[in-house]
């Protein structure tokens, strides 16, 4: 008797759990009030009219909904830190950890993408193959829409404005598109106007021996800050280990790092005292409030960082009183991008990262 009901149990679990998934489902639906988007892997998905819950896929996507429409974001892919609150807009302070569908580590399964009823699940980075199939996946097993959308930085105007429609912030995306744009062609300026570009290698981790190759989506800053990318691996892509023995031979005269470990010990540290930016001071450390500047994640963020970039780059395009400038235009750039006006004490614990330190 028991042998027999057991089987039965299971099933009455099976079916009661594929019951929750489709009223799930169901609460999710796309609204019959609809529209067509083309994303940028050339998918035509069907959108709500109104979008009031957007789900980000992915850190990039995070990042660009906080900036972009913030009120709109169903939750984080992961808490941000208690020292990121005072540089976040309120309406996503308190948002819940929902967990990532992209990447390496993700922890989001389908049951949670349902449960956090959004209108919209988002990406927001690399255009691919895997990413293509995961979206198709997803929006066929839950029935909610997914948009995977170029997060390369040349495009991010054009992503600006692609989203801005969707997410019903036309006007606010269009300004931002506006001065990314604006930007690009500063930064593109000062760099014309220098002869020497810095070469500059991206250093990763307490030890500095992991970096982003030329060409990677989370090192492409540098170049379009003007600078040159020491870490050219042949076919090498993204992030990578390195030796000593090669920054030793690609002698970077800039380092940039988001690590404070490794910008506090990397003078004392072993191979590293025969590098020429070791040696004439240039190694800055990069602000990481409330996402980093330079990539992690790579998104909207980045456009403080490439003001700052190009400050570091090319200081004689910036004036004489770099410092002072430079802290002015990331106070303002901060609250544009986020929406909040910085107390004078969260500025100053911002402002002095912002400045270019030797």
């Amino acid at each position: 008797m028991n042998r027999m009901r057991q089987p039965r149990a299971g099933r009455l679990c099976v079916l009661v759990a594929v019951a929750g998934l489709v009223f799930l489902a169901a609460m999710v639906s796309t609204p019959a009030a609809a529209g067509v988007v083309v994303d940028s892997a050339g998918r035509s998905v069907t959108v709500p009219d109104r979008i009031s819950r957007v789900l980000a896929a992915g850190p990039p996507a995070s990042a660009l909904m906080t900036i972009l429409a913030p009120e709109k974001l169903a939750g984080w892919i992961r808490r941000p830190r208690p020292e990121d609150l005072d540089y976040l807009p309120k309406a996503v302070r308190d948002l819940p950890e929902i967990g990532r569908l992209t990447g390496r580590g993700n922890t989001a399964n389908l049951e949670t993408v349902l449960a956090a009823r959004p209108d919209l699940i988002l990406d927001f980075g690399t255009v691919s193959d895997t990413y293509v199939s995961l979206a198709d996946r997803v929006q066929a097993q839950t029935g909610i829409p997914y948009l995977l959308i170029d997060g390369r930085f040349d495009a991010t105007a054009s992503a600006l404005r692609l989203l801005g429609p969707v997410l019903g912030a036309a006007p606010r995306a269009e300004m931002l598109a506006a001065r990314v744009e604006a930007m690009f062609a500063r930064a593109a300026a000062a760099s014309a106007g220098n002869k020497t570009k810095p070469r500059v290698y991206l250093a990763r981790r307490p030890d500095g021996l992991e970096t982003g190759y030329a060409g990677s989506i989370n090192t492409e800053i540098i170049e379009k800050a003007g600078g040159i990318n020491v870490a050219r691996g042949g076919s090498m892509k993204g992030i990578g280990n390195v030796s000593m023995e090669q920054i030793l031979v690609w002698n970077p005269d800039t380092v940039i790092t988001a690590d404070p470990a490794f910008a506090n010990g990397v003078r004392g540290a072993s191979g590293w005292a025969g590098i020429d930016a070791v040696k004439t001071g240039r190694v800055f450390l990069s602000p990481r409030v409330p996402f980093g500047w330079i990539d992690d994640p790579p998104s909207l963020n980045r456009i403080l960082g490439l003001a700052w970039l190009s400050r570091i780059f090319h200081p004689a395009a910036a004036g004489p009183d770099t410092g002072s400038d430079i802290g002015a235009e990331m106070r303002e750039l901060h609250e544009l991008l986020y929406q909040i006006t910085l107390t004078d004490e969260a500025a100053a614990r911002l402002l002095p990262k912002a400045a270019p330190q030797q």
